[in-house]
Protein backbone atom coordinates (compact mmCIF):
# COMPACT_ATOMS: atom_id res chain seq x y z
CA UNK A 1 0.00 0.00 0.00
CA UNK A 2 1.23 3.28 -0.81
CA UNK A 3 0.32 7.15 -1.18
CA UNK A 4 1.25 9.49 -3.74
CA UNK A 5 0.96 13.42 -3.66
CA UNK A 6 1.55 16.40 -5.98
CA UNK A 7 0.79 20.37 -5.60
CA UNK A 8 1.04 22.35 -8.24
CA UNK A 9 1.84 25.59 -7.64
CA UNK A 10 2.32 28.68 -9.80
CA UNK A 11 6.02 28.33 -8.91
CA UNK A 12 6.34 25.00 -9.85
CA UNK A 13 5.71 21.41 -8.52
CA UNK A 14 6.05 19.62 -5.17
CA UNK A 15 6.00 15.58 -5.36
CA UNK A 16 5.85 12.97 -2.41
CA UNK A 17 5.63 9.36 -2.63
CA UNK A 18 5.75 6.26 0.67
CA UNK A 19 6.30 3.40 -0.81
CA UNK A 20 4.75 0.55 1.41
CA UNK A 21 6.00 -2.96 0.86
CA UNK A 22 6.83 -6.31 2.54
CA UNK A 23 8.33 -5.10 5.95
CA UNK A 24 11.51 -6.95 4.76
CA UNK A 25 11.65 -6.05 0.79
CA UNK A 26 14.45 -3.96 0.46
CA UNK A 27 14.39 -1.32 -1.79
CA UNK A 28 17.58 0.14 -3.64
CA UNK A 29 17.95 3.87 -4.93
CA UNK A 30 20.15 3.25 -7.63
CA UNK A 31 21.42 5.39 -10.93
CA UNK A 32 21.52 4.66 -14.55
CA UNK A 33 22.99 6.61 -17.35
CA UNK A 34 21.57 7.62 -20.38
CA UNK A 35 22.50 4.90 -23.06
CA UNK A 36 21.90 4.34 -26.83
CA UNK A 37 20.65 0.50 -27.68
CA UNK A 38 21.31 -1.53 -30.84
CA UNK A 39 18.08 -3.59 -31.84
CA UNK A 40 17.43 -6.17 -28.96
CA UNK A 41 15.02 -6.34 -25.83
CA UNK A 42 15.01 -5.43 -22.71
CA UNK A 43 14.29 -7.70 -20.08
CA UNK A 44 11.20 -6.87 -17.42
CA UNK A 45 10.15 -8.69 -14.11
CA UNK A 46 8.45 -11.40 -16.21
CA UNK A 47 8.62 -10.54 -19.84
CA UNK A 48 10.96 -8.91 -22.39
CA UNK A 49 9.66 -6.49 -24.67
CA UNK A 50 11.71 -4.46 -27.15
CA UNK A 51 14.03 -2.08 -26.19
CA UNK A 52 14.19 1.63 -27.81
CA UNK A 53 17.04 3.64 -29.54
CA UNK A 54 17.98 5.59 -26.80
CA UNK A 55 16.90 5.93 -22.89
CA UNK A 56 16.82 8.39 -20.57
CA UNK A 57 19.42 8.84 -17.31
CA UNK A 58 17.23 7.77 -14.24
CA UNK A 59 17.28 7.37 -10.58
CA UNK A 60 15.17 4.80 -9.55
CA UNK A 61 13.91 3.30 -5.70
CA UNK A 62 13.28 0.11 -6.78
CA UNK A 63 12.44 -3.25 -4.72
CA UNK A 64 15.51 -5.51 -4.94
CA UNK A 65 14.46 -8.42 -7.11
CA UNK A 66 12.08 -6.81 -9.98
CA UNK A 67 12.94 -5.07 -12.97
CA UNK A 68 10.64 -2.17 -12.39
CA UNK A 69 10.23 1.07 -9.65
CA UNK A 70 8.40 2.30 -6.68
CA UNK A 71 9.10 5.63 -7.88
CA UNK A 72 11.65 7.65 -9.83
CA UNK A 73 12.88 10.79 -11.74
CA UNK A 74 14.55 11.24 -15.39
CA UNK A 75 16.96 13.40 -16.45
CA UNK A 76 14.04 15.85 -17.45
CA UNK A 77 12.06 16.48 -14.90
CA UNK A 78 9.95 13.86 -15.34
CA UNK A 79 8.90 11.82 -11.15
CA UNK A 80 6.52 9.63 -11.34
CA UNK A 81 5.01 7.42 -8.45
CA UNK A 82 2.50 4.17 -8.64
CA UNK A 83 0.21 2.72 -6.03
CA UNK A 84 -1.38 -0.60 -5.96
CA UNK A 85 -5.55 -0.67 -6.75
CA UNK A 86 -7.49 -3.38 -6.27
CA UNK A 87 -10.23 -4.10 -9.42
CA UNK A 88 -12.79 -6.49 -10.15
CA UNK A 89 -11.14 -7.24 -13.82
CA UNK A 90 -9.41 -10.69 -13.29
CA UNK A 91 -5.30 -11.34 -13.43
CA UNK A 92 -3.97 -11.64 -16.58
CA UNK A 93 -1.28 -13.93 -17.16
CA UNK A 94 2.41 -12.83 -16.39
CA UNK A 95 2.90 -9.68 -18.36
CA UNK A 96 4.30 -6.14 -17.19
CA UNK A 97 4.01 -4.99 -13.75
CA UNK A 98 2.91 -1.23 -13.06
CA UNK A 99 6.66 -1.10 -11.28
CA UNK A 100 7.96 -1.56 -14.85
CA UNK A 101 5.78 0.43 -16.54
CA UNK A 102 7.23 3.47 -14.34
CA UNK A 103 10.47 2.42 -15.50
CA UNK A 104 10.46 2.20 -18.31
CA UNK A 105 8.26 5.58 -19.09
CA UNK A 106 10.84 7.28 -16.70
CA UNK A 107 13.66 5.73 -19.66
CA UNK A 108 11.10 6.58 -22.65
CA UNK A 109 9.67 9.98 -22.27
CA UNK A 110 10.68 13.41 -21.44
CA UNK A 111 7.48 15.06 -19.96
CA UNK A 112 4.55 13.95 -18.19
CA UNK A 113 1.92 14.04 -20.71
CA UNK A 114 4.41 11.80 -22.85
CA UNK A 115 5.09 9.24 -20.11
CA UNK A 116 1.30 8.81 -20.08
CA UNK A 117 1.26 7.82 -23.78
CA UNK A 118 4.11 5.57 -23.35
CA UNK A 119 2.38 4.07 -20.20
CA UNK A 120 -0.87 3.26 -22.51
CA UNK A 121 0.81 2.00 -25.07
CA UNK A 122 2.66 -0.69 -23.28
CA UNK A 123 -0.45 -1.27 -21.62
CA UNK A 124 -2.57 -2.19 -24.46
CA UNK A 125 0.12 -4.04 -25.89
CA UNK A 126 1.46 -5.80 -23.54
CA UNK A 127 -1.13 -5.70 -20.24
CA UNK A 128 -0.30 -6.22 -16.94
CA UNK A 129 0.09 -8.68 -14.88
CA UNK A 130 2.21 -11.17 -12.02
CA UNK A 131 3.10 -11.40 -8.64
CA UNK A 132 3.30 -8.15 -7.22
CA UNK A 133 5.59 -9.95 -3.95
CA UNK A 134 8.02 -12.52 -4.00
CA UNK A 135 7.17 -13.12 -0.44
CA UNK A 136 3.06 -13.85 -0.92
CA UNK A 137 2.69 -15.62 -3.55
CA UNK A 138 0.25 -15.01 -6.30
CA UNK A 139 -0.47 -11.52 -4.29
CA UNK A 140 -1.18 -9.37 -7.24
CA UNK A 141 -2.70 -5.72 -8.18
CA UNK A 142 -3.57 -3.48 -10.96
CA UNK A 143 -2.00 -0.15 -10.42
CA UNK A 144 -2.45 3.80 -10.58
CA UNK A 145 -0.05 6.37 -11.35
CA UNK A 146 0.99 10.20 -10.26
CA UNK A 147 3.20 11.82 -13.27
CA UNK A 148 4.80 15.09 -12.57
CA UNK A 149 7.21 17.42 -14.36
CA UNK A 150 7.96 21.05 -14.01
CA UNK A 151 4.93 21.91 -15.64
CA UNK A 152 2.44 20.21 -14.09
CA UNK A 153 0.74 16.69 -12.93
CA UNK A 154 -1.39 13.64 -14.24
CA UNK A 155 -3.17 10.75 -12.41
CA UNK A 156 -3.63 7.47 -14.74
CA UNK A 157 -5.84 5.07 -13.26
CA UNK A 158 -5.77 1.22 -14.80
CA UNK A 159 -7.66 -1.88 -13.84
CA UNK A 160 -6.53 -4.90 -16.38
CA UNK A 161 -6.54 -3.45 -19.76
CA UNK A 162 -8.61 -0.53 -19.02
CA UNK A 163 -7.32 2.78 -18.15
CA UNK A 164 -8.48 6.81 -17.71
CA UNK A 165 -6.46 9.92 -17.32
CA UNK A 166 -7.06 12.85 -15.36
CA UNK A 167 -4.95 16.73 -15.78
CA UNK A 168 -3.58 18.16 -12.39
CA UNK A 169 -3.00 21.87 -13.60
CA UNK A 170 -3.14 23.62 -10.56
CA UNK A 171 -3.66 22.59 -6.74
CA UNK A 172 -3.41 19.89 -4.65
CA UNK A 173 -3.64 15.75 -5.35
CA UNK A 174 -3.22 12.90 -4.08
CA UNK A 175 -3.93 8.99 -4.88
CA UNK A 176 -3.46 6.07 -2.58
CA UNK A 177 -4.77 2.66 -3.24
CA UNK A 178 -8.44 3.12 -4.31
CA UNK A 179 -9.35 4.22 -7.99
CA UNK A 180 -10.60 8.12 -7.89
CA UNK A 181 -11.34 8.70 -11.56
CA UNK A 182 -15.04 8.67 -12.36
CA UNK A 183 -15.03 6.57 -15.17
CA UNK A 184 -12.76 4.13 -13.35
CA UNK A 185 -14.87 3.52 -10.19
CA UNK A 186 -16.87 0.76 -11.63
CA UNK A 187 -14.20 -1.43 -11.62
CA UNK A 188 -13.19 -0.91 -8.02
CA UNK A 189 -13.35 -3.37 -5.15
CA UNK A 190 -15.07 -1.26 -2.17
CA UNK A 191 -14.20 -3.94 0.34
CA UNK A 192 -10.60 -4.30 -0.61
CA UNK A 193 -10.40 -0.71 -0.44
CA UNK A 194 -11.92 -0.70 2.71
CA UNK A 195 -9.57 -2.56 4.93
CA UNK A 196 -7.11 -0.83 3.37
CA UNK A 197 -8.05 2.41 4.73
CA UNK A 198 -7.10 4.43 1.37
CA UNK A 199 -9.89 6.63 1.60
CA UNK A 200 -8.42 7.74 5.01
CA UNK A 201 -5.04 8.04 3.80
CA UNK A 202 -5.83 10.14 0.72
CA UNK A 203 -7.91 12.83 3.09
CA UNK A 204 -5.25 13.41 4.67
CA UNK A 205 -2.05 13.32 1.80
CA UNK A 206 -4.47 15.79 -0.28
CA UNK A 207 -4.86 18.39 3.03
CA UNK A 208 -1.55 18.13 3.53
CA UNK A 209 -0.53 18.51 0.00
CA UNK A 210 -2.91 21.97 0.23
CA UNK A 211 -0.53 23.44 2.72
CA UNK A 212 2.76 22.40 0.85
CA UNK A 213 4.79 25.00 0.14
CA UNK A 214 8.86 23.55 0.96
CA UNK A 215 9.96 19.93 0.78
CA UNK A 216 10.03 20.05 4.49
CA UNK A 217 5.92 20.51 4.19
CA UNK A 218 6.45 17.46 1.81
CA UNK A 219 8.82 15.22 4.50
CA UNK A 220 5.99 16.09 7.54
CA UNK A 221 3.29 14.58 5.18
CA UNK A 222 5.26 11.49 4.35
CA UNK A 223 5.91 11.20 8.32
CA UNK A 224 2.16 11.78 9.17
CA UNK A 225 0.93 8.97 11.85
CA UNK A 226 -2.60 10.81 11.77
CA UNK A 227 -3.26 12.68 15.39
CA UNK A 228 -1.34 10.48 17.70
CA UNK A 229 2.24 11.03 18.37
CA UNK A 230 3.49 7.72 17.05
CA UNK A 231 2.18 4.97 14.83
CA UNK A 232 -1.83 3.68 16.22
CA UNK A 233 -2.35 -0.16 15.42
CA UNK A 234 -4.98 -1.57 14.02
CA UNK A 235 -5.81 -5.54 14.35
CA UNK A 236 -6.57 -5.56 10.73
CA UNK A 237 -4.85 -3.36 9.01
CA UNK A 238 -1.71 -2.17 11.49
CA UNK A 239 -1.08 1.65 10.91
CA UNK A 240 -2.68 2.04 7.13
CA UNK A 241 -4.86 4.54 8.92
CA UNK A 242 -2.10 6.98 7.82
CA UNK A 243 0.76 7.66 4.95
CA UNK A 244 3.50 6.83 7.38
CA UNK A 245 2.88 3.11 7.55
CA UNK A 246 3.75 0.57 9.89
CA UNK A 247 3.81 -3.25 9.74
CA UNK A 248 1.14 -5.01 12.12
CA UNK A 249 -2.39 -5.82 11.29
CA UNK A 250 -3.52 -9.50 10.40
CA UNK A 251 -5.14 -9.04 6.48
CA UNK A 252 -2.84 -6.32 5.63
CA UNK A 253 0.64 -5.62 7.14
CA UNK A 254 2.50 -3.53 4.71
CA UNK A 255 5.30 -1.57 5.80
CA UNK A 256 6.80 2.04 4.62
CA UNK A 257 10.20 0.81 2.75
CA UNK A 258 10.89 4.11 1.03
CA UNK A 259 10.44 7.57 0.56
CA UNK A 260 11.05 10.56 -2.10
CA UNK A 261 10.25 13.87 -2.57
CA UNK A 262 10.95 15.86 -5.50
CA UNK A 263 11.26 19.86 -6.05
CA UNK A 264 10.06 20.43 -9.28
CA UNK A 265 9.96 24.25 -8.70
CA UNK A 266 12.95 25.06 -10.79
CA UNK A 267 16.54 23.08 -11.31
CA UNK A 268 14.79 19.57 -10.20
CA UNK A 269 16.23 17.80 -6.63
CA UNK A 270 14.99 14.95 -5.47
CA UNK A 271 14.88 14.03 -1.69
CA UNK A 272 15.19 10.40 -0.97
CA UNK A 273 15.66 8.43 2.79
CA UNK A 274 16.78 5.40 0.09
CA UNK A 275 15.71 3.40 3.80
CA UNK A 276 12.56 2.42 5.61
CA UNK A 277 10.38 4.40 7.52
CA UNK A 278 10.24 8.06 6.80
CA UNK A 279 9.77 9.01 10.65
CA UNK A 280 12.68 7.23 11.52
CA UNK A 281 15.21 8.16 8.38
CA UNK A 282 16.63 11.44 7.23
CA UNK A 283 15.65 12.86 3.45
CA UNK A 284 19.17 13.31 1.52
CA UNK A 285 19.44 15.50 -1.57
CA UNK A 286 19.66 13.47 -5.10
CA UNK A 287 20.29 14.49 -8.55
CA UNK A 288 19.48 12.17 -11.52
CA UNK A 289 22.79 13.61 -13.04
CA UNK A 290 25.07 12.79 -10.29
CA UNK A 291 25.10 9.20 -8.71
CA UNK A 292 25.53 8.53 -4.95
CA UNK A 293 26.68 5.62 -3.27
CA UNK A 294 24.81 2.54 -4.24
CA UNK A 295 25.79 -0.35 -2.07
CA UNK A 296 26.04 -3.86 -2.97
CA UNK A 297 22.97 -5.85 -4.19
CA UNK A 298 20.38 -6.93 -1.49
CA UNK A 299 17.76 -9.65 -0.82
CA UNK A 300 14.92 -10.01 2.05
CA UNK A 301 17.58 -11.18 4.72
CA UNK A 302 19.82 -8.32 6.75
CA UNK A 303 23.29 -8.24 5.28
CA UNK A 304 24.66 -5.92 7.94
CA UNK A 305 26.32 -4.11 5.17
CA UNK A 306 23.78 -2.06 2.66
CA UNK A 307 22.54 0.67 3.86
CA UNK A 308 18.78 0.02 3.77
CA UNK A 309 19.77 -3.05 6.26
CA UNK A 310 21.89 -0.80 8.26
CA UNK A 311 19.10 1.32 9.08
CA UNK A 312 16.95 -1.18 9.65
CA UNK A 313 18.19 -1.48 13.27
CA UNK A 314 17.79 1.80 13.85
CA UNK A 315 14.29 1.52 12.77
CA UNK A 316 13.39 -1.68 14.14
CA UNK A 317 14.96 -0.34 17.68
CA UNK A 318 13.21 2.48 17.90
CA UNK A 319 9.92 1.12 17.37
CA UNK A 320 9.71 -1.05 20.13
CA UNK A 321 9.95 2.73 22.34
CA UNK A 322 8.58 4.93 19.51
CA UNK A 323 7.83 8.25 21.90
CA UNK A 324 10.78 8.11 23.68
CA UNK A 325 13.50 6.87 21.38
CA UNK A 326 12.31 8.67 18.40
CA UNK A 327 12.49 11.92 20.62
CA UNK A 328 16.16 11.40 21.70
CA UNK A 329 17.83 12.09 17.91
CA UNK A 330 14.08 13.71 16.43
CA UNK A 331 15.72 17.22 16.88
CA UNK A 332 19.25 16.57 15.13
CA UNK A 333 17.61 15.10 11.91
CA UNK A 334 15.33 17.66 11.75
CA UNK A 335 18.45 20.11 11.97
CA UNK A 336 20.36 18.05 9.61
CA UNK A 337 17.47 18.44 6.99
CA UNK A 338 17.05 21.92 7.73
CA UNK A 339 20.67 22.83 6.83
CA UNK A 340 20.71 20.42 3.82
CA UNK A 341 17.67 21.93 2.26
CA UNK A 342 19.36 25.67 2.98
CA UNK A 343 22.82 24.58 1.18
CA UNK A 344 22.22 21.03 -0.28
CA UNK A 345 25.53 19.07 0.14
CA UNK A 346 26.61 16.90 -2.67
CA UNK A 347 24.85 13.45 -2.40
CA UNK A 348 27.63 11.65 -1.74
CA UNK A 349 28.52 13.80 1.49
CA UNK A 350 24.84 14.13 2.25
CA UNK A 351 24.69 10.27 2.08
CA UNK A 352 28.28 9.60 4.04
CA UNK A 353 26.35 11.97 6.89
CA UNK A 354 23.53 10.28 7.21
CA UNK A 355 25.02 6.82 7.35
CA UNK A 356 27.60 8.50 10.46
CA UNK A 357 24.68 9.78 12.40
CA UNK A 358 22.52 6.96 12.07
CA UNK A 359 25.08 5.07 14.12
CA UNK A 360 25.52 7.67 16.43
CA UNK A 361 21.85 8.13 17.28
CA UNK A 362 21.48 4.54 17.05
CA UNK A 363 24.48 3.64 19.81
CA UNK A 364 23.15 6.56 22.01
CA UNK A 365 19.08 5.37 21.89
CA UNK A 366 17.52 5.62 25.80
CA UNK A 367 17.35 1.90 26.89
CA UNK A 368 13.69 0.84 26.12
CA UNK A 369 11.58 -0.53 29.01
CA UNK A 370 9.87 -3.70 27.30
CA UNK A 371 8.13 -3.60 24.03
CA UNK A 372 5.60 -0.98 24.20
CA UNK A 373 3.69 -2.17 21.00
CA UNK A 374 0.51 -4.12 21.30
CA UNK A 375 0.72 -7.72 22.14
CA UNK A 376 -0.27 -8.67 18.06
CA UNK A 377 2.16 -6.44 16.28
CA UNK A 378 5.07 -7.56 18.53
CA UNK A 379 4.21 -11.39 17.54
CA UNK A 380 4.06 -10.23 14.21
CA UNK A 381 6.90 -8.26 14.09
CA UNK A 382 9.13 -11.24 15.67
CA UNK A 383 8.30 -13.30 12.57
CA UNK A 384 9.70 -10.79 10.68
CA UNK A 385 12.66 -10.15 12.25
CA UNK A 386 13.15 -13.84 12.58
CA UNK A 387 12.01 -13.80 8.88
CA UNK A 388 15.11 -11.85 7.63
CA UNK A 389 17.71 -13.36 10.24
CA UNK A 390 17.47 -11.19 13.27
CA UNK A 391 17.27 -11.75 16.57
CA UNK A 392 15.29 -10.84 19.83
CA UNK A 393 18.67 -9.39 20.92
CA UNK A 394 19.48 -7.54 17.88
CA UNK A 395 17.60 -4.50 18.83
Amino acid sequence: MCDTLVNVTNDGVLFAKNSDRDANEAQSLEWHAAADHTPGEVACTYIAIPQVEHTFATVLSRPWWMFGAEMGANEHGVVIGNEAVFTKEPDGPDALLGMDLLRLALERAASAHEAVGVMVALLERYGQGGACSVEREGFTYHNSFLIADRKGAWVLETAGSHWASEEVSSGARSISNGLTIPSMMRYSRPVKSRVVACAIRRQRTEASASRANSVQDMFAALRDHGDTHGPRWSYVNGSLSAPCVHAGGRFASSQTTASLVADLRGTPLLWATATSSPCTSLFKPVRVLEPGPVGPSMTNRDDGVSRWWRHEKLHRAVMRDYVARLESYRDFRDECEARWVETPPTTVDAFAEADRLEDEWRERLPIAVGDRRPGFVRRKWHDIDVAAGFSDQSF
